[in-house]
């Protein structure tokens, strides 16, 4: 009996121990849900699980704007300002679970900023895939409706980069990195300083990363887990895709009159596919993105990326899809970071524009089309 006793009080004690040590003295982190007649708050840490803290009168609570780097220009605001999806730090009272201190960033605000800094990068920016890369020049080319487009990126001592890391499909998560990092090949979009046409700019900042396309055609989409199952153009292998909050679907739209009378020939007897037209307010328009050089159409990048997002729910089996994706840890497995649905126009634009009649180089018999034009259609690098 005094054994179990004692085991008891051991335990318990243990249990105080363990619920203090499960909440850091401090730790940044988003507002979860907000208890009012509790005066709690649940955070979701960027590292670590749920964490309940509780307010109390004598907490300090601040706000700071989206890109602060410090605290010194924090202003004090009200708790019931506070709301679900903001940005926290927290510090904690000592061997407690009340807060001491709460900084704030507004949810709101900091959408606000993420949609100014996307629309500065589109009106700033240019993008592709790097073609060649000497001294403080980089060039990139895309791919235009008529043609391939070349941009020169020049960078300085000021210039900033960021990669993207395997595995991840997130803009804001690219890491640091530098220039001799870049390689023919990589995608990359850079942001700055243009030229009248568009084609040269002097860059701020760069973010690039090694990318992998794939095409194929859905076998099937599982609602719960966020995946579709493919199979691969060419190969006919299993591939499993795999989405996230931070994937950009987009779905090709059933362009019209398409066939005879204008349409396209595609090769091996596929169906004819009609370009879309480059005019002001075509489908291949690129409204709003920098002047493109005369008679190269419109750059089909930005055509997909000013198409409607898609859901998943819009993807159905037999529906062919084309995505861009980091290099992973597995060889059958991707996270898309776009992923563009009902794409047999673009894969038979691609296949039109590959070389060697359209086959992969060294492939025999039932090989799919090339996917080295695809490359530089589908965008990897979304701000």
């Amino acid at each position: 009996m005094r054994h179990f006793a004692f085991t008891a009080f051991v335990l318990c004690g243990l249990g105080v121990l363990v619920g203090q040590s499960t909440i850091p003295p401090r730790f940044v982190g988003t507002i979860a849900a907000i208890n009012v007649d509790t005066a709690e708050f649940t955070v979701k840490p960027d590292n670590g699980t749920l964490l309940t803290v509780k307010l109390t009168g004598d907490t300090v609570a601040e706000h700071v704007d989206p890109g602060a780097k410090d605290l010194k220009s924090a202003q004090p605001m009200k708790v019931s300002d506070i709301a679900v999806g903001d940005r926290v730090l927290v510090v904690m009272m000592p061997d407690s679970s009340e807060i001491r201190r709460i900084v704030d960033m507004s949810a709101i605000d900091i959408t606000k900023r993420n949609e100014a800094d996307r629309a500065d990068w589109i009106k700033r920016g240019v993008g592709g895939v790097v073609a060649a890369k000497a001294g403080n020049e980089i060039t990139l080319r895309t791919r235009a409706l008529t043609g391939e487009v070349r941009t020169t990126v020049t960078v300085t001592d000021k210039t900033k980069y960021r990669r993207y890391a395997p595995d991840s499909v997130k803009f804001a998560d690219a890491k640091a990195s530098k220039l001799d990092e870049i390689s023919v090949g990589d995608q990359v979009r850079a942001r700055g300083q243009k030229s009248e046409d568009g084609s040269k700019v002097s860059a701020d900042d760069v973010v690039f990363g090694t990318f992998v396309t794939k095409a194929g055609s859905i076998t099937a989409v599982n609602m719960e887990t966020h995946e579709i199952q493919v199979k691969e153009l060419g190969t006919n292998k299993p591939l499993v895709v795999k989405l996230t909050a931070d994937s950009q679907l987009k779905r090709m739209p059933n362009f019209p009159g398409a066939g005879p009378g204008g349409a396209a020939p595609a090769p091996g007897g596929a169906q004819p596919v009609r370009v879309p037209s480059p005019g002001p307010g075509g489908a291949g328009a690129a409204v709003g993105g920098p002047p493109r050089p005369a008679g190269a159409g419109p750059d089909l990048t930005q055509m997909i990326e000013r198409m409607p997002a898609a859901k998943l729910d819009d993807m159905k089996p037999g529906e062919s899809i084309v995505l861009s994706s980091t290099k992973g840890a597995k060889a059958d497995e991707f996270t898309a970071i776009t992923l563009l649905g009902n794409a047999d126009m673009i894969i038979r634009m691609a296949t039109m524009m590959a070389a060697g009649g359209g086959r992969v180089p060294g492939a025999g018999a039932g090989a799919g089309p090339s996917l080295s034009g695809l490359a530089m259609e589908i965008p990897a690098i979304t701000p």
